[in-house]
């Protein structure tokens, strides 16, 4: 680590002192590379687009939507369901005095109200299968802006079909470490009016499914 923003480290802390609902994650290099590091990879690709409205799906203990508002100076809004999280989300806005917001909802009732096209930029890290991830975070996205998913190895055709019957498509992959991936979709005409279907349906029916490895 070099020099590091001293508000990552203070937002390391206090992922190391949340309840385990937050992290399980307890030792401090280890948070550092999970929750700081791998989300920081994103940093370069966030500032070449140069988003002006931020979401990010199923923020948890806040990463990677917490450290990109560290680093870029833009603000995140962090989109968690469990009130809980949402607790330890506004705590860390408030000692990091970030211009974040902290929305209480699912993904899918924030994009029938006023999240609909609402998003230059939408995050999301280990939220779900990729078909899945898409359909949760594409309809927040406007037109034209893009959606920005951590993932693992993984064979593009499901997420690109399920991209496609959203309003989306791939448009960039960067590889950012052995089996880690960023994809970055980019959101090409408005998203049908049927999605999303209501919770819970984009995992227990994706729009594509992903095949088992042998």
């Amino acid at each position: 680590m070099k020099h590091p923003d001293p508000r990552l480290l203070a937002y390391r802390d206090l992922l190391l002192a949340a309840p385990v609902s937050v992290t399980s994650v307890r030792d401090p290099e280890r948070a550092w590379a999970v929750h700081v590091e791998d989300a920081l990879v994103a940093v370069p690709v966030v500032e070449r687009l140069r988003p002006g409205r931020i979401a990010e799906v199923g923020s948890g203990g806040g990463s990677p939507g917490i450290p990109v508002s560290v680093a870029t100076g833009i603000g995140v809004d962090l989109v968690e369901a469990t009130a809980a999280k949402c607790a330890f989300l506004r705590r860390c806005v408030a000692e990091l005095g970030l211009r974040c917001e902290v929305i209480n909802d699912r993904s899918e009732h924030l994009a029938r109200a006023g999240g609909r096209d609402a998003y230059d930029l939408v995050l999301a890290r280990a939220l779900a299968p990729p078909p899945v991830a898409a359909e949760l975070c594409l309809p927040l996205a406007r037109p034209g802006g893009h959606v920005l998913l951590w993932t693992a190895e993984i064979e593009p055709g499901p997420l690109a079909a399920a991209a496609v019957e959203l309003g989306g498509e791939p448009a960039e992959t960067v590889t950012t470490g052995p089996n880690r991936r960023l994809i970055l979709l980019r959101k090409v005409a408005e998203t049908p009016e049927r999605f999303p279907r209501r919770p819970g349906m984009a995992a227990k029916h994706p729009l594509v499914r992903v095949p088992s490895r042998p």
